[in-house]
């Protein structure tokens, strides 16, 4: 349409994305497609383009809030074996610099996934023996990690 680029420079000033301003002035077009045919005039576009960004920065800002309140729901922690220790997504990243990457998968499935050692070695068709090996290697940086740190590593 002889308007999109106008459209499209007007939702990227107010979004600060162009990628974005793209998505939600092809989001309009869609839209005004499979609505009902009315005269489309460029004052109602600059209108709807608007409200569209408008929601989108409020939607923005509400989802941020709810994700900062949920944060810790969202991913519970995980006991680590039958040790106190807990795992969860800050352990994991420390883990996962020092661990490859099916050590680290199969820390993932065993622990955050829950897991046991013979669906893990299913999924990823592997040996038990190959599951247990690599968790055996994830426990072994896991106390070198605590040793590090002096213990405080959860």
């Amino acid at each position: 349409m002889r308007y999109g680029p106008a459209l499209v420079r007007k939702a990227a000033r107010y979004l600060r994305n162009s990628d974005d301003a793209i998505d939600l002035v092809h989001g309009l077009f869609v839209d005004l497609l499979a609505g009902p045919e009315h005269l489309v005039t460029l004052p109602y576009l600059y209108r709807a383009v608007t409200n569209r960004c408008l929601n989108l920065i409020r939607d923005r800002r509400g989802r941020a809030r709810l994700l900062e309140r949920e944060q810790p729901a969202l991913v519970p922690p995980s006991r680590l074996g039958d040790q106190a220790r807990v795992i969860g997504l800050d352990l994991l990243g420390h883990l996962g610099e020092r661990l490859d990457d099916g050590q680290l998968e199969v820390l993932v499935c065993r622990y955050l996934d829950e897991m046991t050692q013979d669906e893990i070695a299913e999924h990823l068709g592997v040996s038990r023996k190959t599951v247990g090996k690599r968790l055996a290697r994830a426990h072994e940086v896991l106390a070198e990690l605590e040793r590090a740190s002096g213990g405080g590593v959860a």
